[in-house]
């Protein structure tokens, strides 16, 4: 194995951090395409096989994505969300559907014990920012309102480990939410999310388990061919399969 110059070895590294940071500050969002090669070698001022190494690393560690003939595009945040979501991303609906409410129940069991005055105005603010963009009819815009307001239980959990944990995933269950939203906002297919928030206000930790612990599998029956009259579900409209993940 021949060996490398290490200040070529540096300067690589360097390239890496500076496009890792674009990325994990959300300047380059996932799904968007960044600079092509040439625009990176004037912006970063460096040769462009230093350039494609770096991108090549990047996408080999599940950051980026490569297209040929359309660029290369952001797939995850992380090097752990790009692991999940190549490992992930073909994995059965239902599973995908039992580890959200694992996740989301507990954490909004602790949020509920936990949550202060600023995690409550914030979770106001992203409910009402979801309701808008549910009005607004944009899918896209949706998802992310969607998954920002789930993030948000989860982070007034104050539980470090899980917040990691479940903004790795943050990918997954957008790019999950995406194909069950589809590219039309159904008004009977609305899931109002008032309910948790409520209940975590009031610091009803069984209250807030059992409304996140549901949402997943609501999301997971939906059929297009289905008569939506009903929005009130509880836990008692599932097996006990469904809910056996979330401690139900």
């Amino acid at each position: 194995m021949p060996l490398t110059s290490p200040r070529r070895s540096a300067l690589v590294d360097q390239v890496i951090a500076q496009l890792r940071n674009q990325i994990t500050s959300g300047e380059w969002p996932v799904g968007s395409r960044i600079p092509t090669e040439p625009e990176l070698v004037e912006l970063l001022g460096v040769a462009r096989n230093t350039v494609r190494e770096a991108v090549r690393a990047l996408a080999h560690n599940g950051l980026l994505d490569i297209r040929q003939g359309s660029g290369t595009y952001v797939l995850a945040t992380s090097e752990l969300a790009g692991v999940m979501h190549r490992r992930f991303a073909g994995a059965d609906p239902r599973h995908i559907a039992e580890l959200r409410s694992t996740l989301e129940s507990s954490a909004a069991r602790l949020a509920a014990e936990r949550r202060t005055e600023r995690d409550l105005v914030q979770l106001d603010a992203l409910l009402a920012r979801r309701e808008e963009a549910w009005a607004g009819g944009d899918a896209e815009v949706f998802v992310a309102a969607d998954v920002s307001l789930h993030m948000a239980v989860v982070t007034a959990s104050h539980n470090e480990v899980l917040i990691e944990l479940y903004a790795d995933l943050g990918d997954l269950v957008a790019d999950w939410l995406r194909t069950d939203v589809g590219t039309e906002l159904r008004p009977e297919a609305h899931l109002d999310h008032a309910r948790l928030i409520e209940a975590i206000r009031r610091g009803d930790g069984d209250a807030a388990s059992s409304e996140a612990a549901g949402y997943p599998f609501v999301c997971l029956g939906r059929d297009p061919e289905a008569d939506f009259t009903r929005t009130d579900f509880t836990k008692a409209d599932f097996t006990e399969a469904d809910l056996t993940a979330a401690g139900g």
